[in-house]
């Protein structure tokens, strides 16, 4: 049995369409990566997936339980780290994670158990007496994961995990979430808009773009398809030489922001060729790069654009119509 199932999941604020009919399927013990833009649905999936919002369509299950037919249930087998901090500041660690269990109901002696695991999983057991408001950024985020698992959920919901955090902290984080997955063999889906972050840590990655999933797979194969190698040009003639540049080895051309991105076979036996090409037709070239295609090709592959925020308005009135969390 499949750990989660969507089939047409869907959610509409009013004329707009947050999420629009997306489906898959997520194995046990498997690190699932929603990689999209701000605004392209992630949150909104994951906050349907754990009950905080109703679908309006479509149905989902997790370890076999319906989200609409059994909230509670659904909610007792999963834990969320959710994108803001949800964190108490005048609280110590324990105390949080104390707090936590109380609401789960988890006996005192199992508890206070599981507690000193958890920190010490996150490398926090030396700081548990430590307030909150005295940890950096990387400890708040360790310490919500460490919470979300104390009642021991089968599926983790982690809602961008590093966002905001500095590169050394996110490296470190990325390793506890890996451990965590091996030691525990939890199944975590991870919303990102890093595509570093999506490449390390994810199974399979789910694009979605304007509330769609437009791909689909692992990390190396969603970059395979675009193709063996990627060649940027920095051109003021980027639209000329993207319309006009063809020959039996490129795989496709188009043009970004004053970037010319050319997907070709062998690029180290073909650029000599593709720049007698381009100068042929009188093109200037400011700049010139080679390198393997990356999640971002294939996110610009299947979507067109580049991987940035989508429009203000939309997402401004998407943030109003959702309910804020106490």
């Amino acid at each position: 049995m499949a750990a989660v199932l969507v089939d047409g999941l869907t959610k509409r604020f009013g004329d707009f369409t947050a999420v629009d009919a997306i489906s898959f399927e997520i194995k046990e013990g498997e690190i699932f990566g929603l990689l999209g833009p701000n605004g392209a649905g992630k949150t909104t999936a994951i906050s349907m997936l754990s009950t905080l919002l109703e679908p309006t369509s479509g149905r989902a299950l997790l370890n076999g339980i319906d989200i609409q037919n059994d909230q509670d249930g659904v909610r007792k087998a999963i834990g969320i780290v959710f994108q803001d901090q949800s964190l108490d500041e005048e609280l110590t660690a324990w105390e949080n994670m104390d707090f936590h269990g109380r609401l789960y109901r988890i006996p005192k002696v199992i508890r206070e158990a599981r507690i000193g695991e958890m920190l010490r999983l996150v490398e926090l057991e030396d700081r548990q007496d430590s307030l909150v408001k005295t940890f950096s950024g990387g400890m708040r985020r360790r310490l919500e994961i460490a919470r979300g698992l104390l009642h021991e959920p089968s599926v983790l919901f982690l809602d961008e995990p590093t966002l905001g955090l500095d590169p050394q902290t996110r490296n470190h984080l990325w390793e506890y979430i890996r451990n965590l997955n091996r030691r525990k063999g939890i199944t975590i889906i991870l919303t990102t808009h890093y595509m570093d972050e999506a490449d390390r840590l994810c199974n399979r990655v789910a694009i979605i773009d304007r509330g769609r999933i437009v791909a689909m797979d692992t990390p190396a194969n969603l970059k395979n398809r675009v193709g063996e190698d990627v060649v940027s040009i920095t051109s003021p003639d980027a639209d000329r030489i993207a319309g006009g540049i063809t020959a039996p080895w490129i795989l496709g051309a188009e043009q970004y922001d004053g970037q010319v991105i050319i997907r070709l076979q062998s690029a180290e036996d073909h650029l000599l060729e593709l720049l007698r090409i381009i100068g042929g037709e009188g093109y200037t070239i400011r700049s010139i790069s080679i390198r393997k295609p990356t999640l971002e090709d294939a996110f610009l592959h299947y979507t067109g654009r580049e991987m940035r925020q989508e429009e203000a308005g939309a997402v401004d009135r998407m943030r109003m119509m959702m309910p804020r969390r106490n």
